[in-house]
């Protein structure tokens, strides 16, 4: 036998060796920020139907692990991209993704989950610690208005979820999701008709002051959700959407009709 067989001889039962140890994730395996854990499958179809996931959004997922999320997204037709800091499961997925022809929709980057770049996101199907998810808050409050934001199993610290959706069949753990709405931003100043609307805001929850005829009166029971904004004044009820620099609706109570503000800083 010549050397040079020889060593393609050797050349190849190295690389068979390294094909039957191809890289295998288990539940529970250490990671950067967070151990991983995957979700039920059934639960990351939970997960995007409670997003209302179409083909238009963009799906990106903090922590992606084994891509499954943003490939369950792919073949529902929309597009995304996972971040990941192990680069075994960054291939892992992308081998995943190829096997579902899916890599022209769900592609996979190693990286750093908290300095990642998630404004193209209109979908993030999330499995974070609270820890995490608080870590992230800044970022999440950033993005465009009407994105959602889907975790598994814990909620975001402070924010009230818009929708908590449960698996109740064949379900022992990590069977509940939150879905969370970004709201536009509408902390400032706002001119009604009838005076001076001042808003404060962390995210869907609002408090604030109408002043008129030089009488300030705080607003009540005042929310977003998503782009449609509720608040009570006196005995006046306002409900209505947000709309760049306008909100407008219908207003009920000791008076009753149309209303309009724009905003004035």
């Amino acid at each position: 036998m010549n050397r040079a067989f020889a060593l393609s001889l050797l050349l190849f039962a190295a690389s068979a060796l390294a094909a039957d140890k191809e890289f295998t994730p288990y539940s529970g395996q250490p990671g950067k920020d967070v151990v991983w854990v995957p979700t039920p499958p059934e639960l990351v179809e939970k997960m995007l139907d409670m997003a209302k996931l179409t083909p238009k959004d963009y799906v990106i997922d903090l922590g992606s692990g084994d891509g499954r999320n943003v490939i369950a997204a792919a073949k529902r037709g929309a597009h995304g991209h996972g971040v990941e800091f192990n680069p075994d499961m960054v291939q892992l997925a992308q081998r995943t993704a190829e096997k579902e022809g899916v890599a022209d929709k769900a592609r996979f980057i190693q990286g750093d989950m908290f300095e990642a770049d998630i404004s193209k996101a209109t979908v993030l199907p999330l499995f974070l610690l609270p820890d995490n998810l608080r870590k992230l808050k800044a970022k999440f409050q950033a993005l465009r208005p009407g994105t959602r934001i889907v975790t598994n199993g814990y909620e975001i610290d402070g924010w009230e979820p818009e929708e908590v959706g449960k698996l109740t069949v064949n379900c022992t753990s990590w069977c509940t999701a939150y879905l969370y709405i970004v709201p536009p931003r509408v902390s400032g100043t706002w001119r009604l008709p009838e005076g001076q609307l001042r808003l404060e805001q962390d995210f869907q929850k609002l408090s604030g002051t109408l002043t008129a005829n030089g009488q300030t009166v705080p607003i009540a029971h005042a929310r977003l959700t998503g782009n449609r904004i509720s608040f009570t004044v006196g005995m006046n009820r306002y409900e209505g959407r947000v709309s760049g620099k306008e909100m407008s609706g219908r207003m009920n109570g000791r008076s009753s009709g149309y209303w309009k503000a724009v905003r004035a800083s």
